[in-house]
């Protein structure tokens, strides 16, 4: 793969995952005014965290996706665009639509997709699967963090 190509490969896969992250993004529009009304456990980040930590986590899993990409993998591709539609999903889930148990059955399912991405990313890239590893231990963090939430709201959940 040339250097124009590959530069134009890294700029595609940064630009699908923002497109999924901005998906995502719209259903929590309105998501720091619905948070701050939640009771939330002792241990929750607060609000201005997020955007950051995703930003970080989305450029790396871009950069993943981009690494085994040039071997041309597309089944463990699949994989992580599924994962990707499920982490959007999520942000309807809980801020857009409030459906507690469906956001934490959703992020289960997604934890155990981004598991999947590693294994298969690893299987052709050892250092894509590890820019995952942030990704999985945020999103393991964000599961109890939903699940307490979600038992802590029934009335908004």
């Amino acid at each position: 793969m040339t250097k124009t190509r590959n530069l134009l490969s890294l700029i595609g896969w940064i630009a699908l995952t923002a497109a999924f992250a901005t998906l995502g993004g719209l259903g929590s529009a309105t998501a720091p005014a619905f948070y701050s009304q939640l009771n939330q456990p002792a241990w929750a980040p607060p609000t201005w965290l997020f955007g950051p930590a995703w930003t970080v986590l989305y450029l790396m899993m871009a950069v993943a996706a981009w690494r085994v990409a040039r071997a041309g993998r597309s089944a463990a591709l699949l994989v992580y665009l599924v994962q990707l539609a499920l982490n959007a999903l999520w942000s309807w889930l809980f801020f857009g639509w409030h459906m507690g148990a469906a956001a934490f059955a959703c992020i289960v399912v997604l934890w155990l997709l981004i598991a999947a991405t590693i294994v298969l990313f690893g299987r052709i890239d050892p250092l894509a699967a590890a820019l995952l590893l942030p990704y999985i231990a945020w999103v393991s963090f964000a599961s109890a963090l939903c699940f307490s939430i979600w038992q802590r709201n029934p009335g908004l959940l």
